[in-house]
Parts: C-alpha cells; sequence; structure tokens
C-alpha cells in the first residue's frame, strides 16, 4: 500500500509547488498582483486556487496518516500567498515522507472512517485508497493546475507530472 501510496502522492505534491514557482514568476513578470490567482476561481460557485491545494494537501495527509493508523494533523487553512502555499505543500511532503512502508502493512484492510459533509464514510484502506483519496486528490490538483493555465501561467503537462 505505501508503494502504490505514497510516491504518486509525493510526485504531484512536488510538481505542484514547482507549478507554485512559475506562478509567482509569471505574476512578476506581468506585474500581477500574486493575490489575483491565489484568489482565482474558475466558476463563481467553486473554491478559489488556495482552497484548492489546501484540500489537495488535506487528501495527501489524511492519506497517510489513516493509511498508518496515525493521527491526522490539522492545518489552519489561512495561507493566503504562494509561499504559504509552498510552505504547506513542504510541511506535507515532509509528513508524508514520515511514514516508513512498515507502517502501512495491513492498510489495505483497516477500517478507515471520515466525516464528509455531515456524512461518515466508512471504506476499507484499499478502497479509500482508491476511490476517496486518489480521485479527490488528483481533481483539486488538476483544478488548482487549470486555475494556473486559465490566468495565463505557462505551464504544460510535463510541469504537471513533474519530474518523470
Amino acid at each position: 500500500m505505501h508503494q502504490i501510496a505514497v510516491p504518486p502522492i509525493l510526485q504531484i505534491l512536488a510538481s505542484m509547488s514547482a507549478v507554485l514557482d512559475k506562478a509567482a514568476a509569471h505574476c512578476e513578470a506581468r506585474k500581477i498582483d500574486p493575490a489575483v490567482l491565489v484568489n482565482f476561481r474558475l466558476a463563481p460557485d467553486m473554491f478559489p486556487f488556495s482552497r484548492q491545494i489546501q484540500i489537495m494537501t488535506d487528501q495527501a495527509k489524511g492519506m497517510a496518516a489513516r493509511l498508518a493508523g496515525a493521527e491526522v494533523p490539522v492545518y489552519a487553512d489561512s495561507e493566503t500567498s504562494f509561499a504559504d502555499l509552498k510552505a504547506r505543500i513542504a510541511k506535507t511532503i515532509d509528513f508524508v515522507k514520515s511514514f516508513t512502508p512498515d507502517r502501512f502493512e495491513g492498510s489495505e484492510d483497516r477500517d478507515i472512517v471520515i466525516k464528509a459533509g455531515g456524512t461518515e464514510l466508512k471504506f476499507k484502506g484499499r478502497q479509500y485508497l482508491t476511490g476517496f483519496v486518489f480521485p479527490n486528490f488528483y481533481f483539486h490538483a488538476t483544478t488548482a493546475y487549470d486555475i494556473l493555465r486559465h490566468c495565463g501561467v505557462e505551464i504544460g503537462k510535463r510541469d504537471f507530472l513533474g519530474g518523470l
């Protein structure tokens, strides 16, 4: 489970951190207030860029903790800049990396219970990872990428995929 879960999550976290660098450079080169991009949303009823990154990192840290049988850390969700968001990603990478493969042993059958929007969701570890974490993590990472791309940041698929 560790091999299936951790490397792809770390790959995208790292690539999104690099994408944030490109977004910051884009703003600087074009004299755009970075807050415009940090708060940008593609539609009025969707979360802004900053919240997409927050949820993406929440999925990553929640996955690592739950599959390892550990407590999920709580982040304040107070990031207002690219630097804040990069720090959140870095903190999440460190947290995910802190779990060795042996901590994930037997996690495919571990009971996982989470609350989402007032509903209690129950999973076995494998179902939680493949049917909940991965879809949510990639959805929010892709949405964050799409917001920046829509705003003119020069990024492409290789930026999203990172160091392959």
